[in-house]
């Protein structure tokens, strides 16, 4: 693929903002998860189909310019690339496979409680041929001085039952993050009928643009 997407931070028109679901931050979260392991999250919960992914995380300090941490997500098929541009769902292109996948806007601060960036997937409406999800966090303005992820704390990733709003896991990534390098929080595989989360963690020198070229995608030089 050799389109490159324009990356501006405009997250003025937020179309599916109506969507949002409500879903209640746990307080006392249960089923944490560490680097490694993995979670059969259709064993977790037989019901599940439609999917809310929030990731969170808070500033240590606000004398500074906010770091802005972006959540991405590239649906993979079985060679582990893209299938086309629009299988790369990020707050400029926010959504993929017809519909079955939505990014509910770019959170610029981390203020307030809760989950800062949410996605929605319906696991059921995704294309067979889509065999792996994976997510991406990353820093959009790394060449800003003094920006890395050792700025933000109680970084997390969740997947929850949209339709029960019942949490199946949380990772929390603080000690994931170092640098600021773009980081694979973790892959979410189709085996069969099943599907199934592994808690990756790995940090990718090069950032967002480096962790798309692998998957088949060009951006930018100033996208991380």
């Amino acid at each position: 693929m050799n389109d490159a997407y324009d990356d501006n931070g405009d997250d003025s028109d937020l179309e599916y903002l109506d969507e949002l679901p409500d879903v209640h931050y746990t307080d006392t979260p249960q089923n944490k998860i560490k680097r490694g392991e993995e979670v059969n999250i259709t064993l977790k919960d037989p019901t599940i189909n439609e999917i809310v992914v929030g990731v969170g995380w808070d500033l240590k300090k606000f004398d500074t310019k906010p770091l802005d941490l972006d959540v991405s997500i590239f649906l993979l098929g079985n060679d582990d690339k893209t299938r086309v541009d629009e299988d790369f769902i990020f707050y400029n292109n926010m959504v993929g496979s017809d519909g079955s996948v939505k990014h509910m806007g770019d959170s610029r601060t981390g203020a307030g409680e809760g989950d800062d960036e949410m996605m929605l997937l319906n696991l059921n409406e995704l294309p067979f041929d889509i065999s792996r999800i994976s997510f991406v966090l990353s820093m959009y303005d790394v060449d800003f001085e003094g920006h890395n992820f050792s700025m933000v704390k109680n970084v997390y990733f969740r997947i929850v039952n949209k339709n029960t709003e019942h949490e199946i896991f949380r990772y929390e990534l603080d000690d994931e993050l170092t640098g600021n390098e773009g980081l694979i929080i973790g892959n979410l595989e189709r085996i069969g009928s099943e599907w199934i989360f592994n808690a990756v963690g790995e940090t990718v020198e090069g950032g967002l643009s480096k962790i798309a070229d692998g998957y088949g995608i060009i951006v930018q030089e100033n996208m991380q």
